[in-house]
């Protein structure tokens, strides 16, 4: 994992630092952000970087002083629990209905039925899962796989962004079948957040010199965990692989444009976003809207 040792430095100090890493033979990247330089080294040599820096800014005393911290303030969050014990409250409400084969036909990601407008069907297929065995999968791939995105993005962004990986992996798995398919589980979701958490770590590394021929370790990485988890024997390999696909491209413009955890307002903004959408779309498939 690449760590991001310096923030907000001028040119000058960010070549100093450089210079000071590089006399002791330990790789670095210099990245230019919106509040000036910063400095990107390999998490196995963070803690001896920022010794180095520290100790040249304590023997020389007139240089500014170091801002030296991670700017990707990773916040734990455990909201992975509270997405999966939503799942299974899903699950419940479907029993108590009378079972999942008719739910499936009216809310399940049917092919046809997206590409002829009912939309919503891209996001409550997400809730519904065929029977326990099923459901616990997905619900300890988001425990894990949803938590460790929100450790990164902040639970607000986090969410949005894979219950849009979910949503853009059952709409391009709708334009490839166009008719005679129907699938239900939160797994493209599941394997969206395993697309980000790859695209996230590829971007970190191929930043930093000396590390860029192992960039593509997570990206082969979480293309190993999509044939082993979800290639099995009846799993819907197609829309697994659109929301992984979906992830990537989600976690790289997550990876480029921001380089910070954004706070307040814009996490509220982005959950309430998330939320919003999939009480809009239960809605409209209600027919109340």
């Amino acid at each position: 994992m690449i760590e991001i040792l310096c923030e907000n430095l001028t040119q000058d100090q960010a070549n100093t630092y450089g210079l000071v890493l590089a006399s002791c033979g330990l790789p670095y990247s210099m990245v230019r952000s919106g509040s000036g330089w910063e400095i990107w080294v390999d998490e196995t040599i963070y803690t001896r970087a920022l010794d180095l820096v520290a100790q040249y800014d304590a023997e020389n005393p007139q240089k500014p002083p170091l801002n030296a911290h991670k700017t990707q303030e990773h916040k734990k969050t455990y909201t992975g629990i509270w997405v999966s014990l939503f799942l299974l409250a899903c699950n419940m409400a479907v029993d108590m209905s009378g079972g999942i084969g008719k739910i499936a036909g009216q809310y399940g990601a049917s092919a046809f039925d997206i590409l002829n407008g009912e939309v919503y069907r891209t996001v409550t297929s997400l809730m519904l899962h065929a029977d326990y065995p099923h459901l616990a999968g997905n619900m300890a791939g988001i425990a894990i796989f949803g938590t460790w995105v929100c450790n990164i993005t902040g639970a607000g962004i986090g969410w949005l962004m894979i219950l849009l990986t979910g949503i853009l992996g059952n709409l391009a798995n709708a334009e490839l079948f166009q008719y005679g398919h129907n699938s239900i589980g939160a797994s493209t979701a599941v394997f969206g957040a395993v697309g980000f958490l790859a695209a996230y770590q590829l971007d970190r590394k191929i930043k930093v010199a000396g590390q860029r021929r192992k960039a593509w370790i997570p990206l082969a990485g979480g293309l190993a965990l999509l044939a082993f988890l979800g290639a099995g024997a009846h799993s819907d390999l197609t829309a697994h692989l659109f929301g992984f696909l979906a992830g990537i491209f989600l976690g790289l413009v997550y990876a480029m444009y921001l380089h910070r955890v954004l706070k307040g307002r814009h996490q509220t903004y982005c959950m309430a976003a998330a939320i919003g959408i999939v009480i809009f779309s239960w809605l409209w498939a209600s027919h109340i809207l």
